[in-house]
């Protein structure tokens, strides 16, 4: 699956956590929350698993993995 680079989420410089990702998508997104894959410039590796307070940048791209 590619990234949405026509509908991206847009986090304000304060709230810039993964978690503030899910919320801005759907407040009980959080509620089956595993990990999250990022690509870009605040991961380390291609993709790098991330928690929920891990900090995103500016042009980042999110996988969000639920809960089964």
């Amino acid at each position: 699956m590619n990234p949405d680079y026509d509908d991206p989420v847009i986090l304000s410089s304060k709230k810039r956590t993964v978690e503030d990702f899910c919320i801005r998508i759907h407040k009980d997104m959080l509620k089956q929350f595993k990990y999250a894959l990022v690509w870009g410039s605040s991961a380390k590796h291609k993709p790098q698993r991330v928690e929920r307070e891990d900090e995103l940048e500016d042009e980042d791209v999110v996988q969000i993995v639920k809960k089964i």
